[in-house]
């Protein structure tokens, strides 16, 4: 890609090829991102395609006042909420203690490890994944911006549209509900 702003320029002008370089560019880390709230490779390829025709439709509205990515980024995760909610998913996971080791965890929340570089390799990811779904909607959110995704507080902050203070606490929440969590399940 050439500079944001010439990029810009050609998306809200309707260029064709700007539009597939941006989907070349953004593809994967969508698909990434709709995979951690769906849970399912073709649910995710799904709700990614969405996300694209979404901003292809809405790129002359937007601003500028985020990044392109934080955009994008922005409407995976509206749109992946949006297809969980569609669902109604209420399954829960009553044995996440049993599958996931205290390590792995510990490892995600205090950032020494990143799942997703290694996940055929971590099995307890997927249960990771659905563990992180019995938090709060924001709670989850912002932990998985933060520990998976490996965004800093402020790109959340303008992600979920609230106040970086507001993100600090989110995470924090997280951590000690995923705590309790397995401390309910604790593995043998």
């Amino acid at each position: 890609m050439t500079n944001e702003t010439d990029f810009l320029i050609k998306l809200k002008s309707g260029d064709k090829q700007a539009f597939a370089d941006m989907v070349t560019v953004y593809q994967k880390t969508v698909i990434n991102i709709c995979y951690r709230f769906l849970l399912n490779k073709e649910d995710a390829e799904d709700v990614s395609q969405e996300v694209f025709i979404e901003a292809y439709h809405s790129i002359r509205d937007f601003r500028g006042e985020a990044k392109l990515g934080t955009w994008i980024y922005r409407i995976a995760v509206s749109k992946s909420l949006d297809e969980i909610k569609k669902r109604n998913r209420k399954k829960r996971i009553s044995s996440v203690g049993k599958t996931l080791g205290i390590e792995f965890i510990s490892n995600l929340l205090v950032g020494s490890e990143r799942p997703d570089k290694s996940i055929e390799e971590k099995e307890g990811y997927s249960m990771l994944l659905k563990t992180l779904g019995k938090l709060p909607e924001n709670q989850r959110i912002a932990l998985t911006l933060s520990k998976i995704d490996d965004y800093p507080n402020s790109e959340i902050a303008e992600i979920m549209e609230v106040s970086l203070t507001a993100v600090d606490s989110l995470i924090y929440r997280a951590k000690q509900n995923l705590k309790a969590i397995l401390n309910q399940n604790p593995p043998e």
